[in-house]
């Protein structure tokens, strides 16, 4: 026998299941703070713009040792040895000397210049041609330029410097690693104060969101006070407040990126044009898309937990009379 459903029979409910439930309560409460925030542009505005300049400051402190460290990246060449010959050693002698150095293997390159390339290089960058021509013979020796290898330590680039100079043929060894030393050193130690200063920056975004929020429940207090009678619980009630706080962090974080990148652009042109009168090329470093996504989403984590703190906070101080 063939079942024929009845044209009055009603169909059965297929009621929502709890991950749909909290989606949709959530989606709703981060609409309805967006619209709070979105009514009052003038204070959300100020709060925003506070978060941001607060996230953007050591968002340009990084960038400005990312840039730092990348420019230092093209003075290996300050790195290496010119070791100067004695005058009496012949050319051929010195290439003696270099295939002995190359053999090391504490050694990555060697380069032989050879007295008269050096007097026709430093006739041509130094404009004393005029005054070299009144010499009687050419007063620079062969020169070396040893070049150490990548997996040297400061103590093996110090033996390396002192076996270079213990040679026969060696006049004198000049190393200028120092002054980059301390360049990378004066670094780290400003990349260290940036992450003190973050956290620092951090917890002044959290006493202003918290502060921001405390003020908002107490506007509110009377509104808490009807819905804890009828039932609510402190979750409930706490939800609008946690999106709010989210929010201005989220938007703060966003204003910061935008304001890097726009500092960055407006320095671009600038440097560009420095750097060609030093006849360098310089590019600018720009925060990367997960730098980006970092200050964005710690502005949005410190905006969540700032807001959760201070209304959970005022949550246990409220209780219906």
């Amino acid at each position: 026998m063939a079942v024929s459903r009845h044209k009055d029979a009603v169909a059965p409910v297929r009621t929502r299941g709890p991950v749909s439930i909290w989606f949709g309560r959530h989606g709703s409460t981060a609409a309805a703070s967006f619209r709070k925030l979105v009514r009052q542009p003038f204070s959300t505005l100020m709060i925003v713009g506070v978060i941001a300049i607060t996230l953007a400051i050591p968002s340009v402190l990084h960038l400005m040792v990312k840039n730092a460290l990348a420019i230092s990246g093209g003075w290996d060449d300050a790195l290496d040895f010119s070791v100067f010959l004695e005058d009496d050693v012949s050319l051929e002698e010195a290439g003696s000397v270099r295939d002995l150095i190359l053999q090391r293997a504490d050694v990555a390159s060697v380069t032989l210049v050879g007295r008269d390339e050096a007097l026709a290089e430093f006739r041509e960058q130094s404009g004393f041609g005029a005054a070299l021509d009144q010499l009687d013979g050419n007063p620079l020796p062969h020169t070396l330029v040893v070049r150490p290898g990548a997996l040297n330590t400061p103590e093996t680039i110090g033996l390396l410097r002192e076996e270079l100079t213990n040679l026969p043929e060696t006049a004198a060894v000049q190393v200028d690693t120092d002054w980059v030393q301390r360049f990378h050193a004066i670094l780290a130690i400003v990349d260290q104060s940036i992450g003190i200063g973050a956290a620092l920056l951090g917890l002044a975004i959290l006493v202003i969101i918290g502060n921001t929020i405390r003020l908002d429940v107490e506007n509110r207090r009377d509104e808490i006070e009807v819905v804890k009678l009828i039932g609510a619980s402190d979750g409930f009630v706490r939800r609008p407040f946690l999106w709010s706080g989210l929010l201005y962090g989220f938007l703060g974080g966003v204003l910061a990126v935008l304001l890097v990148h726009l500092g960055v652009f407006l320095l671009d042109e600038p440097v560009t044009r420095l750097a060609g009168l030093y006849r360098g090329n310089v590019e600018l470093l720009r925060l990367s898309l997960e730098e980006s996504a970092l200050v964005i989403g710690g502005g949005a984590a410190l905006g969540l937990v700032g807001s959760w703190f201070a209304a959970s906070r005022r949550m246990r101080a409220i209780e219906p009379g």
